[in-house]
């Protein structure tokens, strides 16, 4: 805890002073550019990894960076999502994976948790992805295995949110963007799934240009109302 309690006077010391006129203006609400949906995984900083400024992001975070499908679990991970979609209009939703993810090592060997029934009902919600990639690649080396299965449960969890009706809508409307992101921790470098191309590409500068994003393409339908049809 000393270095956490020597960490704050530092920040209150030397960092809040500068940035005093943003912290009074965020004391006044919020406006975040994007939902980042991560592990929490303590190596994983979103404010780092995208050198966010406090307000941008609007951060959830839990084991394997996973989103239930609507409807099978209402609780933190469904409500801060339909709070961002729904209360602040957040344009994008980053869901990110990274290397060395322990929830997905674990994934590979189910039988281990039986001291922790929690974190094995829970990733459950990743099972989808494990047998994608175990039945696919019957017999495959263990570290190729989980690293496929990040990117997999990536593009599942990106499934998952697509079925919250808050996320529905905004994607319906135009109004969202979502991306899938898998960070490599020893390298630096992130990953985001290209929908266009069918495969992950690394970001780079030319990205802001060309941003790879995974949202789904959906036809909006046209409704007209009996009473406006002309009788023939």
């Amino acid at each position: 805890m000393k270095k956490l309690i020597d960490g704050f006077v530092r920040f209150r010391q030397e960092i809040y002073p500068g940035m005093q006129p943003l912290f009074q203006m965020l004391g006044g609400g919020q406006h975040p550019r994007a939902l980042f949906i991560t592990c929490a995984d303590s190596r994983i900083d979103p404010s780092l990894l995208t050198q966010a400024d406090p307000g941008d992001l609007f951060i959830c975070r839990n084991a394997g960076n996973i989103v239930p499908p609507y409807g099978d679990t209402q609780g933190g991970v469904s409500a801060t999502i339909e709070y961002a979609v729904q209360a602040l209009s957040v344009p994008h939703i980053i869901l990110c994976g990274h290397s060395d993810c322990g929830a997905v090592k674990a994934m590979m060997h189910p039988e281990k948790l039986t001291s922790m029934p929690t974190v094995a009902m829970w990733l459950n919600f990743a099972e989808s992805a494990r047998r994608v990639v175990l039945d696919g690649n019957p017999g495959g080396d263990e570290d190729a295995l989980v690293e496929a299965m990040t990117y997999e449960n990536v593009l599942l969890q990106i499934m998952h949110l697509s079925t919250h009706p808050s996320v529905a809508s905004a994607l319906a409307r135009g109004t969202l963007k979502l991306h899938g992101w898998v960070y490599n921790i020893q390298r630096g470098q992130v990953e985001a799934f290209s929908l266009e191309e069918g495969r992950f590409v690394e970001l780079t500068n030319e990205s802001i240009e060309h941003m790879p994003d995974a949202t789904p393409r959906i036809r909006r339908a046209t409704y007209y109302p009996a009473s406006s049809r002309t009788s023939a």
